[in-house]
């Protein structure tokens, strides 16, 4: 009896710790409204069956607890019950199941206007690249990496001479503006995630990852690393600035390009460059255009 009182408050308890608790979805910033209505739907599911099953399990409790002059009846199968049981099951599965593969299939179906930016991931620090005029990332390998090629940019690759890098953490997004992010890692697993955009995508070494959104309302927000990446992973934060187009053009136009800091760099550094894009006999495209 005090094992079904228990289970009949830990139900009660929890029901109200989700209603009144203040810990609730930031406050949406992108089009991903979908991944909201997904998780919505997983949570209703759950909650359903949570409460259902463990107030059943009280009443079972209390209804069969052991009575002197009471035997239990033994039923070792009950093909209707068992039926019943996988059927809502299934319902429920499918219930959580569809609406995220609806928003998945949306989330990586990038719109053809969509702009491009690369975000580039490091222990602990993050970073970020911006095709030039000509619209094209350019190719980029961990082969090229050197103290004034910290992007890893191909220099041999027209394309990549355009490039507009941003080696702070702070990153510009033009408001209603799709845009297409492309991930890179440079050592080990990261996550690049924006709580209020509900859009979040593993870098992982060695492959290129996207997903793309668009910044719904101007603000500040902050950029977590979602993956454990080391002592330092607490560290890994950033900032996303969304702002009107013309301040974002701004912004973007006071930024240095690739082939600015080759002008700038000295001849031993370009010397450096050179050399590690003739060391790899295949240059990889670092970047998904």
């Amino acid at each position: 009896m005090p094992v079904a009182i228990a289970i009949a408050l830990l139900v009660l308890g929890s029901v109200i710790f989700h209603l009144a608790s203040p810990w609730w979805l930031t406050p949406l910033a992108s089009n991903w409204g979908s991944l909201d209505d997904a998780l919505h739907i997983t949570l209703w599911i759950c909650a359903v069956a949570f409460v259902v099953l463990n107030l059943f399990m009280a009443w079972a409790i209390w209804r069969y607890r052991h009575r002197p002059g009471h035997r239990a009846h033994y039923e070792p199968e009950n093909a209707s019950l068992e039926k019943r049981l996988t059927f809502w099951t299934a319902i429920g599965i499918a219930g959580m199941l569809a609406p995220g593969l609806i928003a998945w299939s949306q989330y990586v179906n990038v719109p053809k206007e969509a702009a491009i930016v690369e975000a580039t991931g490091q222990q602990w620090t993050w970073s970020f690249r911006f095709p030039g005029p000509d619209g094209v990332l350019g190719t980029a390998a961990v082969e090229h990496i050197t103290p004034d090629n910290s992007f890893g940019i191909n220099p041999l690759d027209p394309f990549g001479r355009d490039d507009i890098l941003i080696e702070t953490n702070e990153l510009h997004l033009a408001l209603n503006q799709p845009v297409k992010m492309v991930l890179r890692s440079k050592d080990v697993l990261h996550d690049f995630y924006v709580p209020q955009f509900r859009a979040k995508m593993d870098l992982v070494p060695g492959i290129v990852t996207y997903f793309w959104m668009t910044p719904t309302k101007a603000g500040t927000y902050e950029i977590l690393c979602a993956e454990l990446c080391g002592v330092g992973h607490h560290e890994m934060r950033g900032t996303v600035v969304v702002e009107p187009q013309e301040a974002f053009d701004a912004w973007l136009a006071d930024q240095i390009s690739f082939g600015q800091i080759m002008a700038q760099a000295s001849p031993a550094s370009i010397s450096a460059i050179l050399a590690s894009a003739d060391s790899c006999a295949t240059p990889t495209r670092g970047s998904l255009n």
